[in-house]
């Protein structure tokens, strides 16, 4: 049987679960154990597929199709493993089961209550991955804060697996707020109390508390978090703000939260993490020997969590350079001919972001053919490289009315169309194309030297394609389809290589990034960002030219 460990949050919401719980996975995992993490969202959406990029950040997408929460990405990036449909669970996809288990009649016309028909689907999902064999621990973080009503079944369903299963087969980890009050200048512990003694009444009692502070805690303010909230204070754990994500599994090392949570759980014999792999990315993400700066082009940079992926894809490809990336983001809404020059003055690079609507399309191709005009490398992800296509299609084809149907169904020149597939389709969740597909490459092509290999797999969310009728006036011209799939024909990548660097894919590179194993297009374009960077320095300073010379 797999050991469970769960992690639940108090005080106020995006305290960093995720990150918590992808630290002390990483941390045992580096100790030799086979680990999952799973994430349990209360809200009422049967995904978060549906969900505006302003409301709940980037829609991560899994191997197999699912559309699931961010977090899942961090899990995927801290522990280099795939996670899949079973690993992101929210309250409308166990509703929408009981009930349609109720409409088959199989509760045998027994009144269906959330105690016990939602909460025993929660536990037989919660305790799903554990029983598959393929894991010593599952990690399963609760979404929301402990209080919430949304959340009232996951904990109950929480105390009844701690009541079910042998004592040290279970543990529980709150994490909470410690603030600090600088007009007094000093930590408060009493939200943490009374967090843990909300999650009390419910009958769930942490074994472990994590404290989220700016300040350290200290041993007497441990002493006190232990003594009102009935742990030991080895139990304790401060959690300082990090200067980066990646720093945090080293930090939860210092603290010892991975040996008291397996002392916890009654694993007595472990060995010494290694953490080599770990330790040399952050000397190479700490210690960057030069700054590239990259634009991203997008129209939910407001956000930060709406690119999550993207971001953190920069942060592992800039450390392979050794190189800082710094991330400029250009709203596409406010980009047009007459001040895109300014806009993107300065610029190494540039990547346009995915994305759904007409909103802010025309700054997108603007900026598009800048980077195509200017030899500024460029890089388009799934609507960028729609982009890309539409661009060259009007500027470079003379197809001036030529766009997308997804924003113009009557336009005469539809380089972009739907997929056959989707046309018939009139839900929204769910039905695009989702997960891992094939992907043949052309010996000789950009494509082919980033990814060294003519076959390749990688994760899509689309509903709209390059339309293949077009595909021989692009290539005549200039812009080639170096990679396609196997099996449909449908265009996966384009670019042209009469330019120092221009590609884009219809596919999301940045959802399978890493610590351990960098997307190789990130790496690739940040590459070619650094040596445009050099030849623009060189160009300014004729001193260096010679010296490099």
């Amino acid at each position: 049987m797999a050991k469970y460990i769960f992690v639940t949050g108090g005080v106020t919401s995006s305290l960093g679960k995720g990150i918590i719980a992808a630290s002390l996975a990483k941390l045992l995992q580096s100790r030799g154990f086979s680990v999952t993490i799973q994430k349990f969202d209360p809200y009422i959406n049967v995904d978060p597929g549906t969900l505006n990029p302003y409301e709940h950040g980037e829609c991560y997408v899994t191997e197999d199709g699912a559309e699931t929460d961010l977090d899942l990405g961090h899990y995927e990036r801290f522990l280099n493993i795939f996670t899949t449909q079973a690993n992101n669970v929210t309250t409308g996809r166990i509703y929408q089961t009981v009930i349609n288990r109720e409409r088959s009649g199989d509760f045998l016309g027994k009144t269906v209550q959330v105690v016990p028909h939602i909460t025993d689907e929660i536990k037989r999902r919660m305790l799903k991955l554990g029983k598959e064999g393929k894991y010593d621990i599952v990690v399963t973080e609760i979404g929301g804060t402990v209080g919430d009503i949304e959340s009232l079944p996951f904990i109950e369903a929480v105390r009844q697996i701690q009541w079910e299963l042998p004592e040290d087969d279970v543990v529980v980890i709150h994490l909470t707020l410690i603030p600090y009050l600088r007009a007094a200048k000093e930590l408060k512990t009493k939200p943490t109390q009374h967090s843990v003694k909300m999650l009390s009444e419910t009958g769930v009692h942490p074994d472990i508390i994590v404290a989220r502070t700016e300040e350290p805690l200290g041993n007497d303010i441990k002493r006190k978090i232990a003594l009102f909230c009935n742990v030991k204070p080895e139990a304790v754990i401060e959690a300082m703000d990090a200067p980066t994500i990646y720093e945090v599994p080293l930090a939860m090392l210092r603290e010892k939260l991975d040996v008291i949570t397996m002392k916890k759980l009654g694993i007595g014999i472990f060995p010494e993490p290694n953490l080599n792999n770990w330790k040399n990315f952050l000397d190479k993400l700490k210690y960057p020997k030069s700054t590239v700066t990259v634009g991203l082009i997008g129209k939910y940079v407001e956000l930060q969590d709406a690119y999550k992926s993207i971001l953190e894809s920069f942060i592992h490809a800039g450390a392979i350079n050794e190189v800082k990336v710094k991330v400029v983001n250009v709203h596409s809404e406010f980009i047009t001919d007459e001040n895109v020059a300014e806009k993107l003055d300065g610029l190494d690079g540039l990547l346009v972001a995915p994305g759904f609507g007409h909103r802010g399309i025309e700054g997108k191709i603007t900026a598009v053919k800048y980077a195509r005009e200017n030899g500024l490398p460029f890089f388009g992800i799934c609507l960028g490289m729609q982009m890309a296509v539409i661009e060259f299609a009007r500027n470079v084809l003379g197809l001036k009315e030529a766009h997308s149907t997804e924003m113009d169904v009557n336009t005469p020149d539809p380089v972009i169309d739907m997929m056959e597939e989707q046309k018939k389709i009139k839900m929204m969740g769910g039905t695009m194309r989702l997960g891992a597909y094939p992907c043949e490459i052309v010996e000789g092509s950009l494509a082919y030297n980033i990814y060294g290999t003519t076959h390749i797999s990688e994760r899509h969310r689309h509903r709209y394609e390059f339309n293949n009728a077009y595909l021989e006036q692009f290539e005549s011209n200039g812009m080639i389809a170096s990679g396609t799939n196997p099996d449909t024909g449908l265009v996966e990548i384009m670019e042209i290589p009469a330019h120092p660097f221009f590609i884009g894919v219809q596919y999301h590179p940045e959802l399978k990034s890493t610590v351990e194993k960098p997307a190789p297009l990130f790496v690739s374009f940040i590459a070619a960002v650094k040596k445009y960077s050099e030849q623009r320095s060189s160009v300014k300073n004729p001193l260096l030219q010679s010296e490099m010379i």
